[in-house]
């Protein structure tokens, strides 16, 4: 249920923004909700359709001074609202959807609710790539906040790493341009502590001049899974970092809308991009192509605008929740685990992502930022569905294949975790240094803690 708000605050909404603003059972309301995660929504008792940044400033500031939380969403991905007290307003951003490139500059002015597949097609024009995740209906600038692990993650390292500059809106009701040189602690912070200070309007990133990749993926049959994870973990120990690669274990459910061969399997997919000449990236395959017989081989030259085919991930809205490690290694005990959740029929279906990291994503930047644990080689990650699934059996599944895959303590990536968090889990995922320091810049920036509903890093004690 969402916490009502005040008539007399939702009509100075109103008064003080040019776009629409929605309060519970209006219509509009459902609307500006809607997002692509269904099992997380936030519970706004209003909402704000911002139409710029300067709706933006004038709708935090009504709400710090009348003691609402304030929350932001476009796109909805992976969103982990978790729970607040009191009244809260929501900001749906999804208006701010210009895209600007620079082609001499070589960067992308992004406004907070473009998505990837904008910048992905704008950039190509000029033979420029952003770095881009896996999905390209995925808001830009959420995703690059929150770090964003991308396909080109090995080369170039998280997307939080290319930016120049952020347009924010701070719980004071300042808009404020922030960079290394004006705000370097909250340059510092937002890349990669996510929404946690303030409202980002709109990003400025580098853009890199690469316009094909070498990728795609093979679907292998479920009973090759431990093959198939054994013989690309040892290949992984050998590429280069202008490979990067994931495999992905899915369970396909029995419907119409999954091609034939794919109803109710569990198929192995692995995939991969890789920056270098096609001929190159055929020897570099072979092993992986050689661990049996493959139901798909996407696998050749593409453009990076078409670089979302590699995952091939749905753009429909659906609820699901996930959790993440980051590790070190991944043990034979953990690739025993996953094998064992991986059965046809399990009463938990699971897909279970391991991600290779290290490279570019194992150094810090030059301007460096809160993105944590650049230690880890790999990302585990598991999702499961909630519809008609119970979600305490979920949780302990999904629990207990991270204490199996991390027993010393699990390590997330907050970014790719979609579910409410603890404040101690979302310590996990940075350095104790690094979570005291973000606390120590919410604290200058929101001690009020306005901005909650998200991975929440609360002011310092």
């Amino acid at each position: 249920m969402s916490t009502s708000v005040n008539p007399d605050v939702t009509s100075a909404l109103a008064r003080a923004v040019a776009g629409p603003v929605h309060s519970p059972g209006t219509g509009g309301f459902a609307d500006a909700l809607a997002g692509f995660q269904a099992a997380a929504r936030h519970e706004p008792g209003v909402i704000v359709s911002a139409t710029g940044a300067e709706d933006v400033r004038a709708a935090v500031t009504i709400a710090a001074g009348t003691g609402m939380t304030v929350g932001m969403q476009s796109t909805g991905h992976g969103q982990a609202p978790g729970t607040t007290s009191g009244p809260s307003l929501l900001i749906d951003t999804r208006q701010l959807s210009g895209v600007r490139i620079d082609p001499g500059r070589r960067t992308a002015h992004v406004g907070a609710g473009a998505r990837w597949h904008q910048v992905l097609d704008l950039a190509a024009e000029h033979g420029l790539a952003p770095l881009s995740g896996s999905s390209p209906h995925v808001g830009a600038v959420g995703y690059t906040v929150a770090g964003g692990l991308g396909l080109m993650a090995r080369r170039y390292g998280y997307a939080a790493d290319h930016v120049r500059g952020l347009d924010l809106v701070t719980a004071d009701g300042t808009a404020r341009r922030v960079t290394v040189d004006r705000d370097p602690d909250l340059f510092w912070a937002v890349r990669g502590g996510g929404g946690n200070f303030g409202v980002v309007t709109a990003m400025e990133i580098d853009l890199v001049p690469v316009t094909r990749l070498y990728g795609g993926g093979m679907h292998f049959a479920g009973d090759l899974i431990p093959r198939v994870l054994r013989t690309w973990l040892g290949w992984t120990a050998g590429v280069p970092d202008t490979v990067t690669s994931s495999v992905g274990i899915v369970p396909f459910p029995d419907i119409p809308a999954v091609p034939e061969a794919f109803r109710g399997r569990v198929l192995v997919h692995v995939r991969v991009a890789f920056t270098g000449p096609a001929a190159e990236g055929e020897q570099l395959v072979a092993p992986l192509r050689a661990i049996g017989p493959r139901l798909t081989d996407t696998l050749g030259e593409l453009p990076y605008r078409a670089s979302g085919s590699i995952h091939a991930e749905p753009d429909f809205p659906h609820a699901y929740v996930g959790d993440t490690a980051l590790l070190p290694e991944v043990t034979d005990e953990t690739v025993d685990r996953i094998a064992d959740l991986s059965v046809p029929g399990a009463p938990v279906p699971c897909v279970i992502q391991l991600r290779h990291l290290g490279g570019g994503a194992g150094r810090q930047p030059d301007v460096a930022n809160a993105v944590g644990h650049r230690d880890a080689s790999y990302l585990l990650q598991v999702l499961s569905g909630l519809d008609g699934t119970d979600q305490a059996a979920v949780a302990d599944v999904h629990s207990g294949l991270l204490a199996t895959a991390a027993p010393g303590g699990v390590r997330r990536s907050l970014g790719m975790t979609f579910r409410a968090t603890t404040v101690d889990e979302v310590r996990s995922g940075y350095s104790d240094e690094s979570f005291a320091r973000l606390a120590a810049v919410k604290t200058a920036y929101d001690p009020a803690d306005l901005f909650r509903p998200n991975h929440h890093i609360p002011p310092a004690a």
